[in-house]
């Protein structure tokens, strides 16, 4: 397999997302599944139920598409990226809130706007193909 940031990114990324999402069940007992607050992850991370399957299946996608290949890789880890940048914008606004159905606090939205700019920084930036034609 060639190196590739993208798909290193995709492999290690889901596999910390999906550990977080397993981890996450051991401290939700007793928390619903669309708790607006959940249990604390590492002392600081707030979860729900719905929290952990969202890491869960996010962290499935990233894993799956950086061992597939790296366009996958590139495509799923900018996918993912923007849609953690909406979800650190919309957290500003959902915290403290009975929207807030993912049970998200401050250490999540900085952690979500942080797997978002490096999610998007090297699925937009790396792995570019760079071909020239030269015209006869």
């Amino acid at each position: 397999m060639r190196t590739s940031p993208n798909r290193l990114l995709g492999i290690v990324f889901g596999a910390v997302y999906v550990l977080i999402g397993f981890l996450g069940f051991t401290v939700t007992s007793g928390v619903s599944f669309f708790a607006t607050e959940g249990g604390l992850l590492l002392g600081v991370f707030e979860v729900n139920i719905f929290h952990n399957v969202a890491h869960l299946l996010i962290g499935a996608a990233l894993l799956i598409a950086g061992l597939s290949s790296v366009r996958a890789a590139k495509t799923v880890n900018a996918v993912v990226g923007a849609a953690y940048l909406v979800l650190g914008l919309a957290g500003l606004f959902l915290v403290g809130t009975a929207l807030n159905i993912l049970a998200l606090n401050v250490a999540d939205n900085v952690l979500h706007f942080a797997s978002a700019a490096v999610l998007l920084a090297v699925g937009l930036g790396a792995d570019n193909s760079r071909t020239t034609t030269v015209k006869a």
